[in-house]
């Protein structure tokens, strides 16, 4: 009962051990209980139901004496009792009756309505009661551990990257985090591909972002994805800072409406993702080729022995490291283009990473992708516009 992070953690490792988990949590996310391999249930179906009762909730008005004779009548016989939240959240004299009655066959404690308990405590002089001393969090150990966490989720912050503790934030576990962080650098840059393509003065209203995963559903927790490329989008074009904790409500607030699609890949689900796609809605295009044929600016990317690449623009397919920034151009599909555009990029000192062609069909139109690691100056980017077969090309700074 009580489903953040130390609940959560306690879950995990009753999975370990065999056990079938259910969680009381008003407040929980399903998705993230799914990720887990966790039921949420009901108060009353939790407490029908439990073999083993873990408290972990904080003592509130709503929480205070929550397990009290009416709550312990509605227990299995035999059930297990182990509160490492708050005292208050037992009434310890119906604790001590439920014992006795062997409604509770044990109970295992370290919090107290009273703290230190005193000494004559009839719940803590009980044979079916162990109790440990309120002490976990002050051991040098448990503050050591803090006091690294607390530095580097700092250090973090302060370089842009992602929080698994930040406050209000999407919970999401250490491990999940390392696993979707590739993924993540690929959907920010993806959202600030798209949005530097938007042409006019209409504005961004709507986007839809598709998730290719041969992982089922309840398997991919996509909430940190949608707030990075919700960063991406809104970033580059306002003085707004949008993080985890905002992200839903600055999108929400500028009049955002981004919808999230999935496709089912078959296949072995080791990656989390296969691809990630972006497409914005009823606007222009400063780079025409960028707009599919249903009429949307479309971006795709997929992440490449951990680095993130863009895979697609429009209906063209090309591979380009995102590292640096990106020159997108259209041209007349010939011999010598490569080569030409290059040449102006190194006369003027311009370092390139990656070049990619994606073309219709030979000697029909192409799109080259050029990644580099500095941004031109105009008259370098003036002097690629003016090669002849040039149709257009715009400047990508990630």
């Amino acid at each position: 009962m009580g489903f953040g992070k130390v609940g959560s953690e306690v879950a995990r490792r009753a999975k370990g051990l065999g056990m079938h988990v259910i969680a009381h949590d008003p407040y929980a996310p399903a998705d993230r209980a799914r990720a887990i391999g966790v039921d949420l249930v009901g108060f009353d179906e939790a407490l029908a139901t439990a073999d083993f009762i873990s408290l972990h909730m904080p003592l509130t008005a709503a929480t205070a004496k929550v397990l009290n004779d009416e709550t312990f009548a509605k227990m299995k016989k035999g059930v297990r009792i182990v509160n490492v939240a708050r005292g208050g959240v037992i009434d310890e004299e119906a604790l001590v009756r439920a014992l006795d009655a062997g409604v509770v066959a044990q109970a295992a404690l370290d919090v107290f309505t009273e703290e230190p308990p005193s000494k004559d405590s009839k719940l803590v002089q009980h044979e079916n009661v162990t109790v440990t001393p309120h002490l976990g969090a002050s051991t040098m150990e448990a503050q050591e551990g803090v006091a690294i966490e607390i530095a580097e989720a700092v250090v973090g912050a302060l370089k842009g990257e992602l929080a698994a503790t930040a406050v209000n934030a999407p919970m999401v576990p250490a491990e999940v985090l390392t696993e979707l962080k590739p993924f993540v650098v690929l959907a920010e840059k993806l959202g600030r591909l798209a949005v530097q393509l938007v042409g006019g003065g209409s504005g961004v209203k709507t986007v839809k972002v598709t998730y290719a995963s041969a992982r089922a559903p309840d398997d991919l927790d996509t909430r940190l994805l949608r707030a990075m490329i919700t960063k991406g989008l809104i970033e580059p074009i306002s003085s707004v800072f949008v993080n985890l904790v905002n992200a839903d409500f600055t999108a929400k607030q500028r009049g955002l409406r981004i919808t999230e699609e999935r496709i089912i890949l078959d296949g072995s689900p080791e990656s989390p993702l296969e691809f990630v796609q972006v497409q914005i809605a009823n606007v222009e295009s400063k780079f025409a080729s960028a707009i599919s044929e249903s009429g949307e600016i479309k971006v795709e990317g997929r992440v490449k022995d951990g680095i993130p690449h863009l895979t697609r623009v429009g209906e063209f397919e090309v591979d380009v490291s995102l590292e640096g920034s990106i020159i997108l151009c259209r041209q007349v599909d010939q011999p010598g283009m490569i080569g030409r555009v290059g040449s102006i990029l190194g006369e003027e000192n311009v370092n390139v990473s990656f070049m990619s062609v994606g073309r219709i069909a030979p000697r029909k139109q192409a799109v080259m992708a050029i990644g580099v690691d500095d941004q031109p100056s105009k008259e370098t980017l003036k002097m690629i516009g003016d090669i002849s077969s040039i149709e257009e090309f715009v400047f990508l700074k990630l």
